[in-house]
């Protein structure tokens, strides 16, 4: 892309809200799946093992720092609804 290209002006001066849509739904998931754990007493290690990852990338999800996949999504939703009787 050229620099005076006014797409990429306009993406410079006010980001992608593609990126921020999806940024806001991520950490509104991850705010959502630590209350449950806390609700339901788990912890994100319990977590982990329900679904067979390494703890780490548990905490990346709920921290913000790595996107959840729709795969993902799913395999939380339906491990914490299982625990819970209902789905995040």
């Amino acid at each position: 892309m050229e620099k005076n290209d006014f797409i990429s002006i306009w993406l410079e001066e006010n980001g992608n809200p593609a990126i921020k849509e999806l940024t806001e739904m991520n950490m509104d998931l991850a705010a959502r799946a630590v209350k449950t754990l806390a609700y339901e007493g788990l912890s994100e290690n319990d977590l982990a093992v329900s679904l067979d990852i390494n703890p780490d990338k548990i905490k990346r999800w709920l921290t913000g720092r790595h996107s959840f996949s729709i795969n993902m999504i799913k395999k939380i939703s339906e491990t914490l609804a299982t625990k819970q009787g209902n789905a995040i």
